[in-house]
């Protein structure tokens, strides 16, 4: 076995032989989880590293293995999928500094790393998935590993939201092997090609082929958390900060969105989709979702599932740059993967923080916490105005190129739905920043000592996380056009899938 198909396994392995020693762990040996945790954490990107210059370069890593006659289990790095990969990889990074400081002291901590580190290791297979088999294996893998992160509390609600989670990722799981398996008996394989690889297909089977579109993005649409699909996000907002971070930033939405792009991109092919009439279905599906999940943040106290809501809009960004024909859109789209996610994590970071330090978990009690808890307010407002658009932040590039995408489409209507989002951001956004920076709180919080005043300090571990991704947020909007930005590499992309250069 050469070096280009033993690094795809190495990713995959760098999380996941740490999360096995993991589970195994007693809950004292603190030190020794900490350091398997950063180990592999770390170990992990300096291997994308090598994978993504690698790709950049134009080198194939791949690895295959028989599983039936006909059916591989296959990995490949490509640009689309080391998007993804370096994404999550830098995320999990932080997010397992993040959640060694909020589970201090808390029960069941192996368990949850263990489970942690399946489910990003999931994440990696997914994104290296070299056909719909592959994609679907490491998809369940995803649902059944975090499964255990929704219900860690063990509490009632928390198993509820759990039962409705597994209800939805199970069913949506089911509708999208149908469609596999359907494809896979039409075209004999179902790898994923630049161009697609259904086009042959759709002069005799054009009925069928939407039909089997139609199950691939319903089942997808769930993690997605498409209307009306998205009913299980909210809910699984009872799980701890760091689950959150991961569900909304890093591994189950993105995982969805992800797949929605691969559908498009390398299954249907771009000009496939668009002959037989699936794009716009699919930007309307999005635009509706934008829309409503932006609706439902304005009226939700609850400062975790206003995120949630915004999440199930934002992550439709990446849907309709996906649906937008031609390769401005795409951009938009891609990047926005990248965006949204260290935009989301910041955020859940931050709510995380307001709870663990002072009982905070509701808008209405967030008054005056900017002068409390000045750093993490800081952070917080950054990614929230990103959110909204605000010029020289990641959030602005995103929708910049959207807007134009919709533009070049001929579908100008998108560019009305952005625009109305961003309002509506603003609209549930800062309302939040006015009382955290300009009312006064007259009593104290629910966690904070009633005998003194002095400065609330955040313990380092929660703090430095969200200040590096709110960093992040604007380095992505300020150095958007350096040659190693995230726009970067989504023009790479869209280069490679529309066979064409962008100017």
């Amino acid at each position: 076995m050469t070096s280009h198909e033993l690094l795809p396994l190495a990713v995959l392995a760098s999380s996941l032989l740490p999360g096995l020693l993991i589970f195994v762990l007693p809950e004292a040996r603190h030190g020794l989880r900490t350091a398997l945790n950063l180990f592999a954490a770390i170990t992990k990107l300096v291997l994308v590293g090598i994978l993504i210059a690698g790709v950049h370069a134009g080198e194939a890593y791949q690895v295959r293995f028989a599983v039936l006659p006909g059916l591989d289990l296959a990995l490949n790095a490509d640009a689309l999928g080391m998007l993804f990969i370096t994404l999550s990889a830098i995320l999990w990074l932080f997010t397992t500094l993040y959640a060694i400081g909020y589970l201090e002291g808390k029960p069941h901590r192996s368990r949850f790393f263990g489970f942690f580190s399946v489910c990003v290791t999931a994440t990696m297979g997914i994104a290296m998935a070299a056909n719909l088999f592959t994609f679907f294996v490491f998809y369940e893998l995803l649902t059944l590993s975090t499964f255990p992160l929704v219900v860690h509390s063990g509490n009632a609600k928390a198993l509820r939201a759990g039962a409705i989670y597994l209800a939805y990722t199970l069913i949506g799981g089911t509708l999208l092997l149908t469609g596999i398996v359907w494809l896979n008996h039409l075209l004999g394989h179902t790898e994923f090609a630049h161009g697609g690889i259904a086009e042959a297909l759709e002069a005799e089977h054009g009925g069928e082929l939407r039909i089997i579109f139609l199950l691939l993005i319903v089942g997808l649409g769930v993690k997605a958390a498409l209307v009306p699909l998205h009913g299980w996000l909210p809910q699984a907002m009872v799980a701890p900060a760091p689950v959150s971070a991961l569900l909304h930033a890093v591994a189950v939405v993105k995982a969805g969105a992800f797949g929605i792009a691969r559908v498009v991109y390398e299954v249907y092919g771009v000009e496939l989709t668009q002959s037989l009439g699936l794009l716009t279905p699919l930007a309307i599906a999005a635009a509706i979702t934008i829309v409503w999940g932006s609706l439902r943040a304005l009226f939700q106290d609850d400062l975790k599932r206003r995120l949630a809501y915004s999440t199930v809009s934002q992550v439709s960004y990446i849907v309709l740059g996906v649906a937008l024909f031609g390769p401005i859109g795409s951009i938009g789209g891609l990047v926005h993967l990248v965006h949204q996610g260290i935009m989301k994590i910041t955020l859940f970071f931050c709510a995380g923080n307001y709870a663990e330090a002072l009982g905070i978990h509701k808008v209405s009690e967030m008054d005056g916490v900017g002068r409390r808890m000045p750093l993490t307010t800081l952070a917080f407002s950054i990614a929230a105005l990103s959110m909204m658009g605000v010029p020289f932040t990641a959030g602005a590039v995103s929708k910049a190129w959207l807007m134009e995408g919709a533009t070049v489409a001929g579908m100008h209507w998108a560019i009305w739905v952005l625009w109305a989002s961003s309002l509506l951001n603003a609209a549930y956004f800062l309302p939040i920043l006015w009382r955290a920076w300009f009312r006064h709180r007259p009593f104290a919080w629910p966690h904070e000592p009633t005998h003194t005043r002095q400065w609330y300090h955040t313990a380092w571990l929660l703090l430095m996380p969200p200040l590096v991704t709110a960093t992040a947020v604007l380095a992505a909007g300020l150095f958007a056009d350096t040659a190693w930005s995230p726009l970067a590499w989504a023009q790479l992309i869209a280069e490679r899938e529309y066979r064409l250069e962008i100017p």
